[in-house]
């Protein structure tokens, strides 16, 4: 099996072991407090409902217009300030949910806006990335001169950490400005910039909902915009260094398996001591017996004395894997010695 495939399933089990780790600690950490509210929530509806003689149908009624109308707390969300922040949040794919389109034309021109802006969002957002990191790399560079090291070009490992550092410095300088403006704890202010910056997006905390500061705060308002934009950049760049640090792993893989091939079975050799060239071409029967003395090609057998099997034309070729295969006419393929073991096998047969 070739490594790329392995790597390829070892990624797919790593990744549902991380869920089902991921699902144990969240379900051990948060089922016991879900019950607990919803239990102090069952007594509060059951004592209103007896304190203020409420029907279970006025109940739902009155609890489906509190769920309507909490978006409605920050004012209006679909003016122009407040449209431009839901067009920024639908471009940067983060979907907080705090607002929804109700109408039949909103919904359809979201999907379009979305289909068109998502794709774009994505584009500019990496190619804002590759600059960063371009920027990054000559600062690096340069302090490394100043510094005299050897080799003064910035290496992943340095660009990597340079995004880790900006995306750390971006994340606490948010916190604290959210905290202040939305009264939040800088814990939780903390956790809505790690939501937000990686398109989480629970909608949990969504800053811009408290005071009318859609429309009375357009400084913060601008402010959260530029976060958001700036800060998925930088995200941007982090992953644009991972993906190009995949590729050239994937790369050099490649290579260094066409370099292990070397120019060893470059012909394809029947039982027959038929030599079929990489073109097509067949060989003479005394250029085949060549093969005996040249050193560029490998044949489990290239004499005339060892019956076919079967009577099928088996064939055998080196593959990429430096394996040995035998091919036969029924389409089916067969592996039979590794590439160290024909020599022995040669010599054996030889000396019969």
């Amino acid at each position: 099996m070739k490594r790329q495939n392995v790597r390829t399933l070892s990624l797919v089990v790593t990744t549902f072991t991380y869920l089902l780790v991921g699902a144990a600690v969240f379900d051990s950490l948060e089922s016991s407090t879900e019950e607990k509210r919803v239990f102090a929530l069952n007594e509060i509806r059951d004592d209103l409902k007896v304190k203020y003689n409420i029907t279970n149908e006025d109940y739902q009624w009155i609890e489906q217009m509190v769920i309507e109308n909490t978006p409605h707390k920050a004012g209006p969300q679909w003016k122009f300030a407040g449209a431009f922040y839901f067009a920024t949040v639908v471009l940067a794919m983060i979907g907080y949910g705090h607002s929804t389109p109700s109408t039949i034309g909103g919904k359809a021109f979201c999907m379009l806006y979305a289909a068109i802006g998502i794709p774009l969002g994505i584009v500019m957002f990496q190619s804002i990335g590759e600059r960063l990191n371009k920027g990054a790399s000559i600062v690096i560079s340069n302090m490394k001169k100043l510094l005299k090291f050897k080799k003064a070009e910035a290496t992943e490992i340095n660009l990597m950490m340079a995004t880790t550092v900006l995306s750390s410095i971006i994340m606490t300088t948010g916190a604290a400005v959210f905290s202040k403006y939305e009264g939040w704890t800088y814990f939780d202010a903390f956790y809505y910039c790690f939501i937000t910056l990686t398109t989480i997006g629970f909608g949990d905390y969504v800053a811009l909902q408290n005071d009318h500061a859609l429309q009375e705060k357009p400084g913060y308002m601008a402010l959260s915009v530029v976060f958001i934009l700036f800060g998925l950049a930088v995200v941007a760049s982090s992953i644009n260094i991972l993906v190009l640090r995949f590729m050239t792993m994937q790369a050099e893989e490649m290579q260094r398996e066409d370099t292990e091939l070397g120019p060893v079975s470059q012909n394809v050799i029947t039982l027959d001591g038929e030599i079929i060239t990489p073109d097509g071409r067949l060989l003479q029967q005394s250029e085949a017996n060549l093969c005996h003395s040249s050193p560029d090609r490998v044949s489990v057998c290239s004499c005339t004395c060892y019956p076919r099997y079967n009577d099928l034309h088996s064939v055998y070729k080196r593959s990429r894997s430096s394996r040995i295969y035998k091919y036969d006419t029924s389409g089916t393929e067969e592996e039979l010695y590794s590439a160290d073991e024909v020599p022995a096998i040669l010599e054996k047969r030889a000396s019969v």
